[in-house]
């Protein structure tokens, strides 16, 4: 029975490390851009957008072009923010991984 205690315990303990680390989560910012820095996108930790920054010179560029930017610097930030998702979720669990777990980003 034993065992099984220690079982609850790690769980337990597991548990409450992603809560802290759904809480640091939240609290990440990340920065995409493309076109040289033409375009810039923020990032919170849940994925939404809180900055979007275009350079006057990107206003004179094709409709489709800004379009494109945009997207490039949107999925360079998501890059980056599923980088220091995946690096807080396993310093919460110390690399245990959750077969099958996926984080939704």
């Amino acid at each position: 029975m034993t065992d099984f205690n220690k079982i609850l315990d790690k769980a337990k303990e597991l548990e409450q490390k992603m809560k802290e680390s759904q809480e640091k989560i939240k609290k990440i910012e990340v920065f995409g851009e493309s076109g040289g820095g033409c375009v810039k996108v923020g990032l919170n930790g849940n994925g939404d957008i809180t900055t979007l920054e275009l350079s006057n010179d990107t206003w004179n560029e094709d409709k489709n072009i800004i379009v494109d930017l945009i997207i490039a610097a949107h999925a360079s930030a998501k890059s980056q923010l599923k980088t220091k998702t995946n690096e807080e979720i396993t310093k919460a669990t110390g690399g245990f991984g959750i077969p099958g777990f996926k984080w939704p980003l």
